[in-house]
């Protein structure tokens, strides 16, 4: 089998961070999402890896490279525009030829990897295998309706429905055989002038082929917005084995659950777990709470923040209240002013947000 990551979206939802960053590069727990999908394909035995780019073709192309850091072979394909999921499996034919193949959206995570999907995928044949899962608000997605009964099949899809018939929204993660280009050739674009992939799927129904839901129990988080990047850093953290490869002085307190990444250093300083410290960075007199990942060559001087994500190359000094929920981009230096008058003073980009006590 072959791979498709889909990984040429802007991220708007993520700005200010995504207008100098691709969405799928933005990290969780120190590592970028796209990466995990690449070793979640990998780790299920697929090698040759098809990445599907837009206008951040060029740094995903820098950072991911040919595949030899993570052990699979990359090839890139340009999509000119947003055109839909099955556009881009439309300008993926020449590399996906006839071979059965993995599609997964490059900025989502999910617990438990793909390879059991993959094995019955390849075992039973099927002609496409869409994975499920239950939502709490499923207008949002992609929604399958399943027939009654213990052989459940998929009875139509519908994107993004005003009246969902279940609670079931397609993942990002689908399987096909070379049956699928015939649907993406039949299709028409929806009104929003896109090939959706749900209408391919729902043709591949309408004309008997074998299209197998597969509901998927364990979590599953879409990256796109700050509040899910969040959720899915405190995911992957629960899931870490730590260890401790930097510094930690015995005037520090760092807890079993947290990863401290080579030269890091830890100066009397609280670390409590899930979390993660990035290589090169500094805590000094710091509080370091659950659920945060501090990126590499940071400084954390005299602050407290827990339940965040912050960035390389960023410091956070002589803070005096608590950082919490937040996401911290590249570069960013957060600081104390002793200058009065005394006031708020800030430099934010488009489309920020920020919470004040």
């Amino acid at each position: 089998m072959k791979g498709l990551i889909l990984s040429g979206g802007k991220g708007s939802r993520l700005y200010p961070l995504t207008y100098t960053r691709a969405k799928q590069l933005v990290p969780v727990a120190n590592k970028p999402v796209l990466f995990r999908v690449i070793e979640t394909l990998r780790d299920a035995g697929i090698t040759e890896i098809g990445i599907v780019i837009g206008h951040t073709g060029p740094e995903i192309r820098e950072a991911v490279g040919q595949g030899a850091q993570f052990g699979v072979q990359i090839t890139y394909i340009e999509q000119n525009a947003p055109l839909g999921l099955a556009h881009a499996v439309k300008v993926a034919r020449e590399f996906l030829d006839d071979e059965r193949f993995v599609m997964f959206l490059g900025d989502n995570v999910i617990e438990g990897g793909i390879g059991k999907l993959i094995a019955d995928f390849e075992r039973e044949r099927y002609n496409a295998q869409v994975v499920l899962t239950p939502v709490e608000e499923p207008q949002h997605y992609g929604v399958a309706e399943l027939s009654d009964g213990p052989e459940r099949r998929i009875v139509r899809l519908i994107e993004k429905p005003r009246n969902p018939p279940s609670n079931l929204a397609l993942v990002g993660i689908y399987m096909f055989d070379a049956n699928i280009h015939k649907a993406v050739e039949a299709i028409k674009p929806s009104w929003r002038g896109e090939l959706e992939i749900t209408d391919a799927i729902q043709w591949l129904v309408e004309n008997k082929y074998e299209v197998h839901p597969y509901v998927h129990r364990g979590w599953w988080i879409d990256t796109g917005k700050p509040i899910d990047m969040l959720a899915a850093n405190a995911k992957v953290l629960e899931e870490l084995q730590p260890k401790i490869e930097g510094y930690v002085d015995r005037d520090s307190v760092v807890d079993e659950r947290v990863t401290v990444q080579e030269d890091a250093e830890i100066i009397n300083s609280v670390v409590r777990g899930p979390a993660i410290i990035g290589r090169n960075t500094r805590l000094i007199n710091a509080y370091v709470g659950p659920f945060t990942s501090i990126d590499h060559h940071c400084v954390i001087e005299n602050s407290e923040i827990e339940h965040s994500i912050v960035l390389e190359h960023s410091s956070i000094v002589d803070i005096p209240h608590r950082i919490a929920d937040s996401l911290i981009g590249r570069n960013v230096e957060i600081t104390r002013s002793d200058f009065r008058p005394k006031a708020l003073k800030m430099t934010l980009g488009d489309n920020s947000k920020v919470g004040v006590l």
